[in-house]
């Protein structure tokens, strides 16, 4: 079966073959710059008209459905609107901070990207601190978010800025809390390892009680992180007009856009690496026949289904619950979510030293 890695095996050796090594190396870096591009551009188009179906599907109406067969070139219309739209620069703003915001915002999201497998031995960068590189790199975004507020000169963009950079420093704390749980119990920073660790079963099934809820506090924290609703704070429509984008048009609005579906897949792949495997096919125990069965799958399908089913899940949220007050949100973190994550550390680690799960 030819697989990812095959291509990306056979990619490498013509070049190396053909060129020298620097110029090689050069072309790769080209090349995987490129994909991350296109691949960005097809999460924009795909997880749009995704939450569009849903959010119609959960108000039992039929969405977008006019533009293509049963609306699903809606998105491709949209984005050829911005991309022909003027992109306006307030008179009293500072032009250039307004400008560099969303590419800060876009080239945070592009870094995170380089640890996550997408299938078995595929990934941009096997880094043996994976988990801690994504932490860290993940957290620059709110600069970005907090650049554009301040430079746009509009007291409803500070604010969203100012609300988003609480909201996502907040979070972020119970967030790396339950990552923390998953490296207690694989004992490795490396995305790969953490992976392979999971080969006789996912972490959410063999973790226990301390990783379940370590999954479940991870996918509210994240949501919160992406500014989502219920936690859109930063953005909210009846208070702050449109937030720290409020100022934002054409294709410097359609960046912060796509920053935002862009992270909702980084964090879902995250999410669905730590706990759910990665691209590891469902394996039990010593059951030879199931396992062999569920290793004809492909791992990168195994990704991408683990990856879209934790999106759902986020955007079931979204038109779920209603938005709560900055006060809520804040109470929900510190007085609630971190304390629960610093137990769940404590019951975990005890778990981990006794060898008490499977």
């Amino acid at each position: 079966m030819i697989s990812f890695e095959y291509i990306a095996d056979n990619i490498d050796k013509w070049l190396n073959n053909t060129f020298s090594p620097w110029l090689a190396l050069t072309i790769e870096f080209v090349i995987v710059g490129v994909l991350c591009i296109g691949l960005f551009a097809v999460l924009g188009l795909v997880l749009i008209m995704m939450e569009r179906k849903v959010s119609a599907y959960m108000q039992v109406r039929l969405g977008p459905n006019r533009v293509g067969p049963k609306g699903m070139f809606q998105t491709v219309a949209d984005t050829l609107k911005l991309l022909v739209k003027e992109g306006l620069t307030p008179a009293g703003s500072d032009k250039f901070l307004f400008n560099l915001a969303p590419f800060v915002v876009m080239i945070a999201a592009m870094l995170v990207l380089a640890p996550i497998a997408f299938a078995k031995n595929f990934q941009i960068w096997d880094i043996n601190i994976g988990v801690l590189y994504v932490s860290a790199v993940s957290s620059i975004g709110v600069i970005g978010i907090l650049m554009a507020g301040w430079a746009s000169n509009n007291k409803y963009s500070l604010l969203g800025a100012m609300r988003s950079g609480a909201q996502i420093v907040s979070y972020e704390l119970s967030a790396g809390l339950s990552i923390l749980v998953v490296v207690i119990f694989t004992g490795d920073l490396s995305i790969s390892q953490i992976i392979e660790s999971q080969q006789t079963g996912w972490w959410i099934f063999r973790g226990h009680i301390p990783m379940l809820i370590a999954f479940i506090i991870f996918i509210i924290a994240v949501t919160a992180e992406t500014n989502r609703a219920p936690f859109d704070l930063a953005e909210a429509e009846s208070e702050l007009t449109a937030g720290f984008h409020t100022e934002y048009s054409g294709m410097k609005f359609a960046l912060f856009f796509l920053a935002e579906y862009v992270n909702i897949f980084i964090v879902c792949a995250i999410g669905a690496t730590l706990f759910l495997g990665g691209w590891m096919p469902l394996h039990i125990g010593n059951w030879e026949a199931f396992n062999s069965i569920m290793d004809w799958i492909p791992s990168s399908l195994w990704f991408v289904g683990k990856t879209f089913f934790l999106i759902f899940v986020i955007m079931w949220f979204r038109w779920t619950f209603p938005r709560l007050r900055i006060d809520q949100l804040l109470n929900l973190e510190w007085k609630y979510l971190l304390p629960i994550s610093m137990f769940n550390l404590l019951l975990a680690t005890l778990i981990a030293i006794q060898g008490w799960y499977f």
